[in-house]
């Protein structure tokens, strides 16, 4: 159901060098260079995250209770993905664990625009 979903950013240099090596980790590649940013993702026809300076011209906020979740196929994808996040300048949201009893495992972190993302799997 989900085809893309971008974040705002207010330094795309700094953003474009964030999202390339954090999606690396799962295999996600530049697909498409627009103006204003990029989007990564592992197949043309695959969901994709965008990163763009905001279309009106003013500066891109976080917004409250929005977040962005990323699945992967595996715990340790979760634990690498949110790890390199650390790595290169995101903040902890919340260690990869359990969380609660459906076999949802997941890490979250903030970009470095304060975008919130989600590493997750099931099983």
């Amino acid at each position: 159901m989900i085809g893309y979903v971008t974040l705002g950013t207010n330094d795309l240099a700094a953003a474009t060098t964030f999202y390339d090596q954090l999606l690396a980790v799962i295999g996600a590649k530049r697909l498409m260079e627009l103006k204003r940013g990029y989007a990564w993702g592992t197949s043309p026809t695959a969901p994709a995250l965008g990163v763009l300076t905001p279309f009106d011209g003013r500066p891109a906020t976080v917004g409250n209770g929005v977040m962005v979740a990323l699945y992967v196929d595996s715990r340790a994808k979760v634990d690498a993905l949110h790890a390199k996040a650390l790595e290169l300048g995101g903040t902890d949201e919340g260690a990869p664990g359990p969380r609660g009893d459906s076999g949802f495992y997941g890490g979250y972190f903030r970009d470095l625009d304060g975008n919130k993302l989600n590493a997750f799997t099931m099983g």
